[in-house]
């Protein structure tokens, strides 16, 4: 599990280095003005792995729907083609 770290703006103005080290290195750092959270600095690669995941589910998906003839062959399509 990732560790999750608050830290006020004005603080992160400061350690702004600092804190992407830790988003890369897989640390949630929340970014809070007056307490109240109001950003997150994240690490982007598991937010690309999630999208990717999503994506071969969704080609997955509509490969089930789509009906593809069992066996179709080179020249049935270019004599269609010319026809």
């Amino acid at each position: 599990m990732e560790a999750v770290m608050d830290v006020g703006i004005y603080e992160a103005k400061s350690k702004l280095s600092q804190l992407v080290e830790k988003a890369e290195a897989g640390e949630e750092v929340i970014l809070t003005r007056r307490g109240r959270p109001v950003a997150k600095i994240v690490n982007v690669a598991p937010a690309a792995r999630r999208n990717r995941a999503l994506l071969l589910r969704e080609i997955r998906a509509l490969a089930r729907r789509v009906k593809i003839p069992k066996r179709v062959s080179i020249r049935d399509i270019v004599a269609e083609g010319r026809d």
